[in-house]
């Protein structure tokens, strides 16, 4: 029995991966609750693993005292100087061995109990450790099983959940497939450390690349970026620290094997590599490949791009809904706003029409106006007087009146626009009128058709039965006179007969 103890100790420390102290210490703690709840829980026990024997042994502790109150705590000093030890001295707290085999049925199993829970607890507590420095990783599992459209992942020790919103929407899984995913969370709950898992996570991607690409790994080129609509399409960003290093092309591949790999782990997903630099603007121009941006409009205030683009590569530079200025915006941080040259054009045409509307303001003025970032006479009429000052060169009152002649030229155009409302309003319900009047007699021009073709069947069905009421007369005259020839040939019998 002993030997098994140590056995049981050592099988357990392996295969669980605790440490023997901390496995010593949970029977321990075991042993002295299941010693309270067999003889009190008033009274004082101490239990000490004997690793040369192999057997826990339980103390009970006791205070020498000359007159005992407790006996349950307390031992007299001429007892204790005989039974146990003769050098004793008041007030020593002497350990006196007691027969654990006395445990009761319940004892035992709440040692149990306690000592299973222990290690469960410690066990909880090791992977915790173990995976929350993992947290931004790639890991295997197996997939176990389906929960509520989530899938359950085996990690070998525990198991990782994916939930369904970090699930590529076009991948299909069974059970026992292999699958890779990225580490997202690791917490600690009530029921163990719960591992969360992602496969749409743009970390995801940075990881295949360095696992694909030893120069990411080494440090020799490094991601700036990414950003991803899973299933879809995907943009990376990578820079080098070394001259003679092409971060794209390291990153490609020969013959594209590297970004291959990436590509099928990813079960097809587009992905483009974009050369990171420094400078803003040219860095959202290379994230909006393939499509060739001609100008760009940079206001760091709302830290947003106007992007201008050829006719023919505006749905290029868009992509399918959206999709390519989407995931460039992602990826710079930037907003971005696409337009093609054409209606580029077509507003600047506008914007220089109406500030040079304006009482006072030349066209020269309105360049430099629109220039600076003034897109209408509203625009105007809401800038400083030293604003514009600066930007024009006028003087100082020439700008205040210039403002003060926007204002009212933008106040006149609000009570244009108003009143073309209010006609156009009217105008629209006139035509409403007088097609609901239209209708109105359309319908009762319909309702006298109607009407008309009703008489004309009633008359023609009058006229019928008019036809029909000679037709029997006439063969009721016929009938009589049958009838009475029929009569008179009969009477002449009789005389016959005579």
């Amino acid at each position: 029995m002993q030997q098994d103890l140590n056995r049981v100790i050592e099988q357990v420390t392996k295969e669980k991966g605790i440490d023997r102290e901390i496995l010593v210490e949970a029977i321990e703690s075991a042993m002295v609750s299941a010693a309270k709840k067999t003889f009190g829980a008033e009274r004082s026990f101490e239990a000490q693993y004997n690793p040369e024997i192999g057997e826990i042994e339980l103390f009970e502790a006791k205070v020498v005292v000359d007159d005992v109150a407790d006996p349950d705590t307390e031992i007299d000093l001429e007892d204790a100087r005989e039974t146990l030890d003769p050098d004793v001295e008041l007030g020593d707290e002497l350990l006196m061995k007691m027969d654990s085999s006395v445990f009761g049925r319940i004892a035992a199993q709440a040692a149990k109990q306690n000592i299973v829970q222990r290690v469960r607890d410690v066990e909880r507590e090791i992977i915790f450790n173990e995976f929350k420095d993992r947290q931004g990783e790639l890991v295997h599992g197996i997939v176990q099983r389906f929960e509520k459209n989530n899938i359950i992942v085996n990690l070998g020790r525990t198991n990782a959940i994916l939930p369904e919103k970090e699930q590529v929407p076009r991948e299909r899984y069974r059970q026992g497939d292999r699958i890779r995913a990225y580490i997202v969370s690791v917490e600690m709950t009530s029921r163990g450390p719960q591992i969360v898992l992602s496969r749409t996570h743009p970390g995801m991607l940075i990881k295949l690349f360095e696992q694909e690409v030893p120069e990411i790994y080494e440090g020799i080129v490094e991601v700036k970026g990414a950003a991803r609509e899973p299933g879809g399409r995907a943009k990376i960003a990578v820079t080098s620290n070394d001259a003679d290093v092409d971060p794209v092309g390291a990153c490609v591949g020969m013959k594209g094997t590297r970004v291959q790999s990436v590509v099928q782990e990813l079960r097809g997903e587009k992905i483009d590599i974009v050369h990171w630099i420094p400078e803003q603007a040219e860095y959202v121009c290379r994230a909006l490949a393939p499509a060739k941006v001609t100008k760009i409009l940079l206001d760091d205030d709302a830290h947003s791009m106007e992007v201008i683009v050829p006719d023919e590569q505006l749905s290029l530079a868009i992509g399918r809904k959206g999709q390519n200025v989407r995931l460039a915006s992602r990826l710079t941080g930037w907003g971005i706003d696409a337009r093609s040259e054409s209606e580029a054009e077509e507003e600047s045409r506008q914007a220089r029409q109406s500030l040079a509307a304006v009482p006072g303001v030349s066209e020269v003025m309105a360049e430099l106006l629109y220039q600076s970032g003034f897109k209408s006479a509203e625009d105007l009429s809401e800038a400083e007087a030293s604003t514009i000052n600066e930007i024009t060169g006028i003087e100082l009152e020439k700008a205040v009146v210039i403002l003060e002649a926007s204002t009212r030229h933008v106040e006149e155009e609000r009570e244009r626009l108003a009143l073309e409302a209010e006609q156009a309003e009217a105008e629209q319900a006139e035509a409403d009128a007088a097609a609901q009047a239209a209708e109105a007699d359309a319908e009762g021009d319909a309702g006298d058709a109607g009407g008309a073709v009703s008489e004309a069947a009633d008359a023609a069905s009058e006229g019928e039965e008019a036809s029909a009421e000679p037709e029997s007369a006439a063969g009721k005259a016929v009938e009589e006179p049958a009838t009475a020839e029929g009569e008179g040939e009969a009477e002449p019998t009789p005389q016959q007969g005579a």
